[in-house]
């Protein structure tokens, strides 16, 4: 199978969702059946054989990458998610924004204690949703494996404010 070029399958839309922001949007890339599997495959092939217990995905855009990541290494899938999404008792983090805070939740029986978790988004920006994901992971009993990204906004400085974790991420803007 032919590499495609990620990279030229994502689209930026200028000034969305405000005036000054490139939005990086995946839609395009997603909706690209080849791509798609291509990515998946380039991120799976990155984790077998490693010590993953569980791969867990930040809502929403998070869950698209996870999920298939989980199913091709054979472990669960553990939503993060906006609060009142979850049914169970769950933790909860606020966490500052450029423009304001917000919330993310996750089950606190998600892990195992010790359960090695592969987090997955979709973007790393400044590194503030993820940051907070990390901490929900490690108060539900997991540790943080590694930190994965489609797209890295590396002029923002996010991989920085998330060390020590390691960071991988595909396509560098």
């Amino acid at each position: 199978m032919e590499n495609l070029d990620l990279a030229g399958l994502i689209r930026n839309i200028p000034d969305f969702p405000m005036p000054g922001i490139q939005f990086k949007d995946i839609t395009t890339l997603i909706g690209n059946g080849p791509a798609f599997q291509q990515l998946t495959n380039t991120l799976t092939e990155r984790y077998k054989g490693q010590p993953i217990d569980a791969v867990a995905g930040v809502e929403s855009r998070g869950f698209i990458f996870s999920a298939p990541i989980a199913l091709a290494l054979g472990v669960g899938l553990v939503p993060i998610r906006k609060p009142g999404k979850l049914p169970a008792a769950t933790y909860q983090i606020e966490y500052a924004l450029e423009y304001g805070s917000n919330k993310l939740e996750i089950h606190q029986d998600a892990f195992t204690e010790g359960a090695r978790v592969l987090l997955v988004d979709d973007l790393l920006a400044t590194g503030g949703t993820i940051a907070a994901a990390t901490k929900l992971i490690e108060q539900a009993g997991g540790v943080v494996h590694e930190l994965a990204f489609v797209i890295e906004l590396t002029f923002l400085n996010g991989r920085e404010q998330l060390a020590p974790y390691p960071v991988y991420s595909l396509v560098k803007y």
